[in-house]
């Protein structure tokens, strides 16, 4: 299996609490799309997606999926 498919990735909880949307500042919500975990913005207005990679998010804007 590759790294970061399937797996059970977990973030630390401290990190996890301080983590927000790059480009609103809203909170994230755990989501897992497609069997792939992800973190999704909670601000309606935004609701931007952003993935985990081997249990780092990927929060940069231009590389963040928007809801359909």
């Amino acid at each position: 299996m590759a790294p970061g498919q399937g797996q059970d990735v977990r973030i630390e909880p401290w990190l996890r609490e301080i983590l927000r949307c790059p480009a609103c500042r809203s909170e994230l919500a755990d989501a897992t799309v497609e069997g792939k975990p992800e973190l999704h913005c909670t601000n309606a207005e935004c609701g931007l997606q952003y993935r985990i990679d081997d249990g780092v998010p990927v929060l940069l804007v231009d590389e963040a999926r928007k809801p359909a």
